[in-house]
């Protein structure tokens, strides 16, 4: 994990409109959480933050992990959550994601591996994904781990909050922690990378081990493998002997794959 403290301003701008609606909102004594807006010196706190499910993504990652981007967007699999300690209780904190280039090249796919193939076509710097929960005391970012299972991913310049991404390309999802205080009081960010969350941006899985991946541990895609299961124990029936039965397929783990790949192209997000 990289850690590293600065002050970005286009990232304040992002999500000071939402700032100002939920402080209002505190004002009126509708905090979002029952804790007072009492705030507690930061000075000397340690932000740790720990990537929930680290086992699964490095499976990804040794693969090179891909993710699909479509017109529409389509959520991550797997999903980025953290869990968060040594925030200030008593402070707001806003939690924003970015999607940074690695490198400046572009890929494909050829026999089995990617390969560069180019050079990397300008990236979209304004994409910035706010929490939805943001901004909040940090006893709320601290009480369970972080997700962000909302994100969807496109190919396309949209203004649906979606993050645009260049098909074929690289990028490493980076973390920003920004704490919010009052306006005479500096904003300080700290952002959080993990190498194993990287991935290639395709319209299309390539790799047929990370489709097998995607299958074998995505919730929704397990019922391909119950359908397959169910077929495989099924108990043979007795038919009369002037009945004609009727003919029968052999579903192979191949085939499954070939139907989750067509769903996700089809199924409405």
């Amino acid at each position: 994990m990289k850690s590293t403290g600065f002050t970005v301003s286009h990232i304040l701008d992002t999500v000071d409109e939402s700032c100002r609606r939920d402080e209002n909102r505190a004002r009126n004594g509708k905090d979002i959480d029952s804790l007072s807006p009492q705030r507690a010196s930061p000075d000397n706190i340690k932000i740790d933050i720990v990537l929930q499910e680290a086992e699964l993504w490095r499976k990804f990652h040794s693969l090179i992990n891909e993710m699909i981007v479509t017109k529409n967007g389509r959520r991550m699999f797997p999903v980025i959550k953290v869990s968060v300690n040594g925030l200030d209780p008593h402070s707001m904190y806003s939690f924003l994601l970015d999607f940074v280039p690695v490198g400046e090249t572009r890929w494909k796919y050829v026999n089995g591996e990617w390969i560069p193939g180019g050079k990397a076509e300008p990236s979209n710097p304004s994409n910035i994904y706010v929490h939805p929960d943001s901004p909040n005391f940090g006893s709320h970012w601290m009480r369970q781990p972080i997700s962000f299972s909302k994100i969807k991913l496109t190919n396309k310049q949209n203004t649906n909050g979606q993050i645009m991404l260049n098909s074929l390309h690289k990028y490493e999802p980076r973390l920003h922690v920004i704490k919010v205080g009052s306006s005479n009081e500096q904003q300080t960010v700290l952002t959080h990378s993990f190498s194993e969350t990287q991935f290639v941006a395709v319209t299309a899985y390539q790799n047929e081990e990370i489709t097998s991946l995607k299958i074998k541990f995505n919730p929704f895609a397990k019922a391909f493998l119950d359908a397959k299961e169910r077929h495989d124990h099924k108990e043979p029936e007795t038919m009369p002997e002037n009945q004609t039965s009727c003919p029968t397929f052999t579903i192979t783990f191949r085939d499954i794959i070939k139907v989750y790949k067509y769903m996700i192209m089809i199924l409405p997000t």
